[in-house]
């Protein structure tokens, strides 16, 4: 998928191919919606887009794009990265840490078009 250059055009474009659920982090679980909690091993990150604030390092932030096989659902989370991030799980940390998972080749950033 096309990389936008902004956050919300970002957003707006994987909830017009079906990420319309909106996720929250919360310790070692993803909340979609108030009864649903994913753990790590129930959901996959199809794709991720940093973006970066020109001027404020407070502006950082990753965009999951993220699916659950088990719960047929697709959605996005948006987190704050470097030293605004949330403090969350080691094993959420493992799971959503995608320099890891690049060096592996395991994932890669979704490039412009």
């Amino acid at each position: 998928m096309k990389k936008y250059d902004t956050l919300s055009e970002q957003i707006q474009a994987l909830q017009k191919i079906g990420y319309t659920g909106n996720f929250d982090l919360k310790n070692d679980r993803i909340h979609a919606g108030e009864k649903l909690e994913l753990h790590p091993d129930e959901f996959v990150i199809d794709q991720f887009y940093r973006y970066e604030g020109p001027s404020d390092p407070g502006d950082n932030n990753i965009l999951y794009a993220i699916s659950s096989d088990k719960y047929k659902i697709k959605g996005l989370l948006v987190n704050a990265y470097g030293a605004n991030g949330d403090t969350i799980s080691a094993e959420m940390v493992k799971k959503l840490d995608i320099r890891g998972r690049q060096e592996s080749g395991a994932v890669t950033e979704a490039d412009a078009d």
